[in-house]
C-alpha cells in the first residue's frame, strides 16, 4: 500500500507538471500571437468573412476591403489598368491568403514587428541626442547645465593690473611756448606727453582734434599755466616728441638678457592675473590689465577726438565674484567702487571710461568654455535660419505690396539687410558720435536711383558710411517692386529727411523676433557669410591644387565675404615697400631657378654621352633641384597676388566674427590643408571647439 501511494503521489507530481508545462507553452502562444482558442474562432469568422468578400469583389458591388493583420494591410492583386468603373474583381485563385498558413502548435512562429511614426520620432530623437553629445564633448563640459540665465556658480579671480603711474620727464626734456622754456606741473606734462607721442600722426593736424586737446588740457593745468598758455599752435613739443622716439628705438635695441627679463616679468603677471576660477575650471582672462590715459582717436571724423581719457582708479571699479569666493584686494590707500556677486553676467571687472560714457569690461578670454559655448549657440542660431530664410523672403515680398506704408518699408528694409548684409542700424544722440548710419537710420541723401545704369535696370546707388566710419559704396540693381516702393518712399522729401520714416531698429528687431526666435540683423549677416564662403569655397576650390593655391582659393573665398559685409581698411602704410620686398625675393628666385635649368640641361646632356649610373643620379639630383624651386617661385608668386588682392580688404573681421569656423576646419579636413596655415594660434585656442567638433562632410 506505501509503495502503490508512493507511484500515485509521483504520478500525481508528473501530471502537475505536464500541465504546469502546457499552461507555459499556451501562455508563450498567447504573448506571440493572442490567446490560441480565440485564435480559432476569429480565424473561423474570417474564413466566413472571406468568402462574403469574394461574392462581393465578383459582383462589383463594393469595394475591396483591406484586412488587417498585426497592423499590416494585405490588399489584393489589382492590374495595372483597371476598368473604367474603378473596380475589379480578380478570380479566386489570384487571391492570396492574408497571412501565411500555419498550424497551431508553431511555437517558432513569430508576428512581423509593427513600424509606426512614434518608433521613428523615437529614432531621429536618439539621433539629435548623439549630436548632441558629441558636441557638449567638443565644448569641453557644457555637460553642466544651469537654470535659464545663470553663468556660474563660483567665480574668483584677482582683479585688474592697473596702468603704471606717470614718470615724469628727465630735466633735459625741454617744453617751449611762444619760443620760452616752460615747466609745467605733472598733470599739465603728463598730458602734454600724450600729445607729445602723437605728433608725426595725422590726427594732431586736424582741427577738431586739436580743439579738443587744448580744451580738455587745460583743464589739467594750474592757474598761472591757464593765464599763460592760451593758443596751442605756440606750443612747442618737438624735444618731448624725439625723447619718446628714442625711448621707442632703445626698446628695440634691447640686448636678449633685457628682452628675456621683460618676458619673465610678464609672464608673471600673467600667472597671477591673467586666470580665474570659475566652476572648477582655470580659465584664461582676456583682458586683465586697464587702458592707461591717453587722447580718444575714434573712427573717421569723430567728434570727441583729441579728448583726454582720464585714468582709471580703483574707485571706478566694479568687482564681480561669487559669494563664497575671496574679493581681490584693492591697491593700498585705495577701495572698489563696488563688489557685486551677479552670476547672470560673465564680466568679471567693469568701468565706465569718461568720453562716451560706455562701460568697459575685462572678460574671458576667447577660447574659454563659455565663450566657446557662446559661439556655437551663435552659429547655430544662423543655422536655424537657413531653415526658415525662404518663408522670411517670401513674406517681405508679399509685404511689398501691403497697405499700409509702415509695413512697405519694413519690408524693403528687411530685403536690404539679407541681399546687401547691411547692419540694422541704431539711433544715436546728434553730435555725440561720427555721423555713421545702418539700415533703418538710412536718409534720402544716401541713395540715388537709376530706371536704368550700366546696362541694368532698376539700380541703386548707396554712398553713406557705416560702422567705423566706413564709407559704403555700391551700385545694386534690385526688384522692379523695390525699385518703386524706393521712389514712393523718397516723394516729397529732403535729402536729409529719414527714407524709412515710419521704421526704427525697434520695430524692425521686434519683427525679426516675430519671424524667429533670437532672429536679429546680425544673424542674417553671419547666415550670408557663412553660406557664401561654405558656396565659394565649392566653387574655387579645385582638387588638383597643391596647398599655397588651395590657400589662395580660401582667401579669395573669404575676401568675397569681406567684400559683402563691407570689411575695408586702409592700404598698411609699408604695403609698398613689403610688396617691393616680395617683388625682389620673385626675381632672385627666378634667376635661381634659370641657373638651376642650365645645369639640368647640362647634366642630361652629360647623361647622355657617358651613359653611366653617376650621372644618372646627378640629373635626378638636378631634376628635384628645379622642382623645388619652382615650387618655391610659385609660393611667392601666390603670396604677392593674395596681398595686392587684399591691400584693402579686412580677412580678420568676418574670420572672426561672422563664419561658421566648422566650414573652414571641414574644408581643411577634407583637401589636407593644415589648419595652421588658416587659423593662427590664437583662433585655434578661440575655435578649439569647432576643430574637435566637425568632420569633413560638415554642411552649415
Amino acid at each position: 500500500k506505501q509503495e502503490r501511494g508512493r507511484m500515485w503521489e509521483t504520478e500525481d507530481l508528473n501530471e502537475h507538471k505536464d500541465s504546469e508545462k502546457k499552461h507555459k507553452e499556451k501562455e508563450k502562444t498567447k504573448h506571440k500571437d493572442g490567446s490560441s482558442e480565440k485564435h480559432k474562432d476569429k480565424h473561423k469568422d474570417r474564413d466566413k468573412e472571406k468568402r462574403k468578400e469574394e461574392k462581393v469583389r465578383a459582383s462589383g458591388d463594393a469595394k475591396i476591403k483591406k484586412e488587417k493583420e498585426n497592423g499590416f494591410s494585405s490588399p489584393p492583386r489589382i492590374k495595372d489598368e483597371p476598368e473604367d468603373d474603378g473596380y475589379f474583381a480578380p478570380p479566386k485563385e489570384d487571391i492570396k491568403p492574408l497571412k501565411r498558413p500555419r498550424e497551431e502548435d508553431d511555437a517558432d512562429y513569430k508576428p512581423k514587428k509593427i513600424k509606426t511614426e512614434d518608433l521613428k520620432k523615437e529614432k531621429k530623437r536618439k539621433l539629435e541626442e548623439e549630436e548632441v553629445s558629441k558636441e557638449t564633448v567638443a565644448l569641453g563640459g557644457l555637460e553642466e547645465r544651469y537654470p535659464e540665465g545663470i553663468k556660474w556658480k563660483f567665480l574668483e579671480h584677482k582683479g585688474p593690473v592697473f596702468a603704471p603711474p606717470y614718470e615724469p620727464l628727465p630735466e633735459n626734456v625741454k617744453f617751449y611756448y611762444d619760443g620760452k622754456v616752460m615747466k609745467l606741473s605733472p598733470k599739465a606734462e603728463e598730458v602734454a606727453t600724450f600729445f607729445a607721442k602723437m605728433l608725426d600722426h595725422e590726427y594732431t593736424t586736424k582741427e577738431i582734434f586739436r580743439k579738443n586737446f587744448f580744451k580738455d588740457w587745460r583743464k589739467e593745468m594750474t592757474n598761472e599755466e591757464k593765464n599763460i598758455i592760451t593758443n596751442l599752435s605756440k606750443c612747442d613739443f618737438t624735444q618731448m616728441s624725439q625723447y619718446f622716439k628714442a625711448q621707442s628705438e632703445a626698446r628695440k635695441q634691447m640686448s636678449k638678457e633685457e628682452k628675456l627679463k621683460i618676458k619673465e616679468e610678464n609672464e608673471k603677471l600673467l600667472k597671477e592675473y591673467g586666470f580665474c576660477i570659475m566652476d572648477n575650471h582655470r580659465e584664461r582672462i582676456a583682458n586683465f590689465k586697464i587702458e592707461p590715459p591717453g587722447l580718444f582717436r575714434g573712427r573717421g571724423n569723430h567728434p570727441k577726438m583729441g579728448m583726454l581719457k582720464r585714468r582709471i582708479m580703483p574707485e571706478d571699479i566694479i568687482i564681480n565674484c561669487s559669494k563664497d569666493a575671496k574679493v581681490p584686494s584693492p591697491p593700498t590707500g585705495h577701495k572698489w567702487k563696488e563688489v557685486r556677486h551677479d552670476n547672470k553676467v560673465t564680466w568679471l571687472v567693469s568701468w565706465t571710461e569718461n568720453i562716451q560714457g560706455s562701460i568697459k569690461y575685462i572678460m574671458l578670454n576667447p577660447s574659454s568654455r563659455i565663450k566657446g559655448e557662446k559661439d556655437w549657440q551663435k552659429y547655430e542660431t544662423a543655422r536655424r535660419l537657413k531653415k526658415c530664410v525662404d518663408k522670411i523672403r517670401n513674406q517681405y515680398r508679399e509685404d511689398w505690396k501691403s497697405k499700409e506704408m509702415k509695413v512697405r518699408q519694413r519690408a524693403v528694409a528687411l530685403y536690404f539687410i539679407d541681399k546687401l548684409a547691411l547692419r540694422a542700424g541704431n539711433e544715436k544722440e546728434e553730435g555725440e558720435t561720427a555721423d555713421t548710419v545702418g539700415c533703418c537710420s538710412l536718409r534720402v541723401e544716401h541713395i540715388n536711383l537709376h530706371p536704368e545704369l550700366d546696362g541694368q535696370e532698376y539700380v541703386v546707388e548707396f554712398d553713406f558710411l557705416g560702422k567705423d566710419s566706413i564709407r559704403y559704396y555700391n551700385k545694386v540693381p534690385v526688384e522692379k517692386r523695390v525699385f518703386k516702393n524706393l521712389q514712393l518712399f523718397m516723394e516729397n522729401k529732403q535729402p536729409e529727411d529719414d527714407l524709412f520714416d515710419r521704421l526704427n531698429t525697434g520695430i524692425l528687431n521686434k519683427h525679426l523676433q516675430d519671424l524667429m526666435e533670437g532672429l536679429t540683423a546680425k544673424v542674417f549677416r553671419t547666415y550670408n557669410a557663412s553660406i557664401t564662403l561654405q558656396q565659394q569655397l565649392k566653387e574655387l576650390t579645385a582638387p588638383d591644387e597643391n596647398i599655397p593655391a588651395k590657400i589662395l582659393s580660401y582667401n579669395r573665398a573669404n575676401r568675397a565675404v569681406a567684400i559683402l559685409c563691407n570689411h575695408q581698411r586702409a592700404p598698411p602704410k609699408t604695403f609698398e615697400k613689403s610688396m617691393m620686398n616680395l617683388q625682389s625675393k620673385i626675381d632672385a628666385k627666378k634667376e635661381q631657378l634659370a641657373d638651376a635649368r642650365r645645369d639640368l640641361k647640362s647634366a642630361k646632356a652629360d647623361a647622355k654621352v657617358l651613359k653611366d649610373a653617376k650621372t644618372k643620379k646627378v640629373v635626378e639630383s638636378k631634376k628635384k633641384a628645379v622642382q623645388r624651386l619652382e615650387e618655391q617661385l610659385m609660393k611667392l608668386e601666390v603670396q604677392a597676388t593674395d596681398r595686392e588682392e587684399n591691400k584693402q580688404i579686412a580677412l580678420g573681421t568676418s574670420k572672426l566674427n561672422y563664419l561658421d569656423p566648422r566650414i573652414t576646419v571641414a574644408w581643411c579636413k577634407k583637401w589636407g590643408v593644415p589648419i595652421e596655415k588658416i587659423y593662427n594660434k590664437t583662433q585655434r585656442e578661440k575655435f578649439a571647439w569647432a576643430i574637435d567638433m566637425a568632420d569633413e562632410d560638415y554642411e552649415f
